[in-house]
């Protein structure tokens, strides 16, 4: 097959001139006259059984064209594109130049490409240092916080409430003297210096008994959710039931085994929270490095023009994925949107801001694919497959038959790309580099 590619300078385009033999002509010929004759109804035959020669002579081979060029035109495109290499990021534009009996049909298509990519330096990036050490403090700051979660709220008689108690209240909001939506509940829990409520408002309460009334004077935030509150000052009137305090279980072995069944003792708890802490500052010092080598690998690369068709596509992809998330927690596309009191819009900005860096990354990941040569083995596919089927809860063969070997591979040798990226990254950069 005859395949010329010609690239407009300066641009993503280009015109793709391609031609489609006789053979496969033929093909496409004969499914266009098999998928026409079954209604075909024509004098002295039965419906369906219309000889091709008879209808070639009652309407012209050139009829079928048409239909013909449908059925093989995907193919051709697609050969036309292996043989090109050219990556489209778009659907073509197809124009016919000549459909001429006996002879080999030719076409253009006027194609978007993604841009060309000089990689820079993306081995041994120097990354800023990422500490995984844990302290003592830091396990400390862990048993101190599941030491609050056990603990049990008491009544405090005849006391003041501070900051951390926990007040049960009646409210009554007004602004101007006039009570507004929202603005009042009944027996409400508020634990005070959560900052959960008005800034000023749990402030307060301290220094205030149980069966004390205290008029709560704040002033909405200017940011504040409810537009017509913004700046507004408002009263509160507040009946304060009941004042209670955290009971701090005592630090014991008993503790240990109350809040981990695996262990025995203090000792083995803290043991294993050093562990759990240790595991998750390499993760996250793995991710932050992962990260920054990413980011500067793709600083160091030049990247021409994004085709806007890129970034659309990238960002339809991350909301897809988002609500698809949704979706398995049970909340649809439609409850997403009356929960968060947002719309499909304000979710396409979300993921529009980053679209660009995203899909730079990803142009970056898959040059350097291309240049080390990286492909997924078969061995890694299967895995692949047996992982995904697991996630998702499929059948193994279900997963084989909704996704390619080349999409497989495509994923595999892509994280191949950050793993190496990352893998010869060095922590070495100095401190003083780092700007804000």
């Amino acid at each position: 097959m005859s395949v010329k590619w010609e690239k407009n300078e300066g641009t993503n385009e280009g015109k793709l001139t391609f031609e489609i033999e006789p053979a496969k002509i033929k093909e496409g010929l004969d499914t266009a006259f098999n998928r026409v004759k079954k209604s075909l109804n024509v004098p002295g035959f039965r419906k369906g059984k219309v000889p091709r020669q008879i209808f070639n002579k009652m309407y012209g081979e050139e009829a079928l064209y048409e239909d013909a060029l449908n059925a093989v035109l995907p193919d051709a495109y697609a050969a036309a594109i292996k043989e090109t290499s050219i990556k489209p990021v778009d659907q073509p534009e197809v124009n016919v130049e000549s459909m001429e009996k006996d002879a080999a049909w030719v076409l253009t298509a006027k194609v978007t490409v993604q841009p060309e990519v000089d990689l820079g330096q993306y081995k041994e990036l120097e990354v800023y240092p990422q500490t995984t050490t844990v302290s003592d403090e830091d396990v400390t700051e862990e048993l101190t916080k599941r030491q609050q979660a056990q603990a049990e709220l008491v009544l405090k008689e005849d006391a003041a409430a501070e900051k951390g108690d926990t007040v049960v209240i009646d409210f009554e909001g007004k602004v101007d003297g006039v009570a507004f939506d929202g603005g009042t509940a009944q027996n409400h829990s508020l634990e005070l210096g959560s900052n959960s409520f008005i800034p000023g408002f749990e402030d307060q309460l301290e220094g205030h008994k149980a069966g004390e009334t205290v008029e709560v004077k704040v002033t909405f935030p200017k940011d504040y959710q409810a537009e017509d509150l913004r700046d507004k000052e408002a009263i509160f009137t507040t009946v304060i039931h009941e004042v209670k305090t955290k009971e701090l279980p005592a630090l014991d072995d008993e503790f240990a085994k109350d809040v981990d069944e695996e262990v025995e003792t203090l000792e083995e708890l803290k043991a294993k929270i050093k562990e759990e802490l240790s595991a998750q500052k390499k993760e996250t010092a793995k991710s932050a490095i992962q990260e920054e080598a990413l980011g500067l690998a793709v600083a160091n690369a030049e990247i021409g023009e994004i085709p806007t068709v890129m970034i659309s596509e990238d960002v339809h992809r991350q909301m897809d994925q988002y609500l698809a998330g949704m979706q398995q927690q049970g909340i649809s596309a439609e409850m997403y949107y009356k929960l968060t009191g947002t719309s499909e819009d304000d979710l396409r900005k979300q993921f529009e801001d980053g679209a660009q860096d995203r899909v730079k990354t990803d142009l970056v990941l898959e040059a350097v694919v291309a240049k080390e040569k990286l492909e997924a083995s078969e061995e890694e596919i299967n895995k692949e497959i047996k992982n995904l089927a697991t996630q998702y809860n499929m059948d193994e063969k279900a997963v084989r038959s909704a996704l390619s070997d080349d999409m497989l591979n495509h994923d595999i040798s892509v994280r191949k790309a950050v793993e190496l990226i990352t893998d010869t990254a060095t922590q070495t950069r100095k401190p003083e580099e780092k700007k804000d």
